[in-house]
């Protein structure tokens, strides 16, 4: 349990940052901190540091990177960010935006330059609600290269990174200035580090239960895909302290998770030209709304359960990512040479699969909006080979969470700041607002790489100083 303890005792050790968490948000904030001059020190409660950016697409968008201008792609900061409040309906923090949207370009091209991360732009397909083609991967585009990526940096940076090591309490001062933490061991040892700034890096409380039950009962039943070790320490922590929190309401979910693999399918499959329809065989929303408000779209279908309909092409492009490569190599893609075919292995009455590809063929050649709202001008034809994959929704982190100002300091409601804490990516209020209908794609990775620097950055001048 998440404690707070307001004592005056001494520490076994003494360091000038102090960073929870080893994720991509943590591990950014330890190479800032490092170069800022400082030593910091990561604890992750894990054997191996990978939280939740492992088991993401490793996607980061920003605006006028390197890698873009190599793609000859033209794209703006105020693009950007018109394009996040845009999906935020206006509720975006305009705090939290300014400063991810401005410093988005510098992280990419940081990682890139400084520590060898060589990010591509994904060019041949857009994303939902962004203007511009700016989601940056690594060549696997999975998570799990990124984390392994940012953590060899660390450790090249000669960073320490202390593993199995679970902060159960923070130390503190009757102001709110944090003292230190308490660190448990898995053999139930506790060691006492006390430090001059903490960066709270330990993602949000999708894994907890209760919070989720709180905040999103919509989702409280849902299939959750981060981290378990996403219990809400943070929050918690930073409320104890009198810490503002924000849209703890958002999230992002994602209405495409392979069923019962467990493995993430690209919404590229729906954005080329793919469709989603329940086990009746018909569609049901507009798919291309988004993928995280498509988690309630698809579960409240019956049995939670959904198809997504694509085709070989479209299949191909998907294939550039290693979840989808793993999905096809578990059995998860089934193929089919006619609609009869796919029909039957979907058992779902011929004529109707027949009808809505046809019915689809018909609005992508008149182009325009269909009767949910989609709009089909230029969507290509699906052709057989025709793919399919049955998908579920699910809850995959939550974006609501301390409040912080431009230099990732946390806030009090008053707007005053908590003296030398400071928060990033899940643990940190994101750009989403209050809805899963505001997440654009990539917002989760945004938090974490761009406050992540900004927060370690800034603690270690403060422990400087």
């Amino acid at each position: 349990m998440s404690r707070i303890l307001i004592d005056d005792l001494p520490f076994d050790l003494t360091v000038p940052v102090a960073i929870v968490g080893g994720g991509a948000a943590g591990l950014c904030a330890a190479l800032a901190a490092k170069e800022a001059g400082v030593a910091p020190i990561v604890f992750e409660r894990d054997a191996l540091p990978q939280g939740s950016t492992a088991l993401s697409a490793g996607l980061i968008p920003a605006p006028c990177t390197a890698a873009q201008r190599a793609a000859g792609i033209a794209d703006s900061v105020a693009a950007f960010a018109a394009d996040i409040q845009t999906k935020a309906h206006g509720d975006a923090d305009p705090t939290v935006l300014a400063a991810v949207t401005e410093g988005a370009a510098p992280a990419i091209d940081w990682l890139t330059e400084r520590h060898g991360l060589a990010f591509t732009v994904i060019a041949d397909f857009s994303y939902p609600g962004h203007s511009a083609r700016r989601m940056h991967g690594l060549a696997s585009r999975s998570g799990a290269e990124l984390i392994d990526r940012l953590r060899a940096a660390a450790e090249a940076a000669e960073i320490d990174i202390v593993t199995e090591a679970r902060v159960t309490a923070l130390v503190a001062a009757p102001d709110g200035r944090v003292r230190g933490l308490v660190v448990t061991r898995p053999d139930g040892s506790e060691d006492r580090i006390g430090c001059d700034a903490l960066v709270l890096a330990c993602n949000g409380y999708g894994g907890n239960k209760d919070l989720v039950a709180e905040h999103i009962p919509a989702l409280k039943d849902a299939l959750y895909f981060g981290h378990p070790g996403n219990q809400g320490d943070a929050v918690l922590w930073g409320q104890a302290l009198g810490a503002e929190l924000r849209h703890m309401s958002g999230h992002q979910g994602h209405g495409s998770v392979a069923h019962p693999h467990g493995i993430l399918v690209s919404w590229a499959v729906i954005m080329e030209g793919g469709f989603q329809v329940n086990v009746a065989g018909e569609r049901f929303w507009n798919e291309a709304s988004g993928y995280s408000e498509a988690a309630l779209a698809v579960l409240g279908q019956p049995g939670g359960i959904a198809y997504d309909i694509f085709d070989a092409r479209i299949a191909g492009i998907a294939r550039q990512f290693e979840d989808f490569r793993r999905a096809e190599a578990g059995g998860a893609v089934l193929q089919a040479e006619s609609s009869d075919e796919l029909a039957a292995r979907l058992s779902i009455p011929p004529q109707v699969i027949r009808a809505t590809l046809e019915s689809v063929a018909d609005l992508k050649r008149r182009g325009g909006r269909d009767g949910f709202g989609r709009d089909w001008t230029g969507a290509a034809d699906l052709e057989a080979p025709f793919c399919a994959v049955k998908v579920t929704g699910a809850l995959f982190h939550t974006q609501g969470g301390l409040a912080v100002d431009a230099t990732a300091r946390v806030r009090r409601p008053d707007g005053s700041l908590l003296p030398n804490l400071f928060a990033a990516g899940g643990a940190a209020v994101g750009v989403s607002g209050p809805d899963a209908s505001g997440y654009l794609s990539g917002n989760g990775l945004l938090t974490a790489v761009v406050l992540g620097r900004i927060a370690g950055g800034e603690a270690a001048r403060l422990a400087r100083a």
